[in-house]
């Protein structure tokens, strides 16, 4: 196996951890963002305000989006051990 090889499955690797992760992390991103305003607002300084809507939030989004998740990772370790004979040589 080739310092090549190594280097094009770490970064397909990194490409399908980041695109699988980039939903829950969009979403929890966006409601951070929007309670920080609210409490910017309503001069609200409760530090662990913010914990239930992006838990609410990421569990909503990993129901919606969890069959896409979980497809996108069982691909590339599909692809990832039918690709092993390859590697070997």
């Amino acid at each position: 196996m080739s310092a090549d090889s190594v280097i094009v499955i770490a970064r397909d690797a990194l490409y399908c951890i980041i695109i699988t992760a980039a939903p829950a992390l969009l979403v929890s991103l966006i409601i951070g963002l929007t309670v920080s305003v609210f409490q910017t607002v309503t001069s609200i300084q409760e530090q662990t305000l913010t914990f239930v809507p992006k838990i609410l939030g990421i569990f909503l989004t990993i129901m919606l989006l969890g069959h896409w998740m979980l497809n996108n990772i069982v691909t590339y370790m599909t692809a990832l051990w039918n690709d092993i004979p390859l590697y070997i040589h």
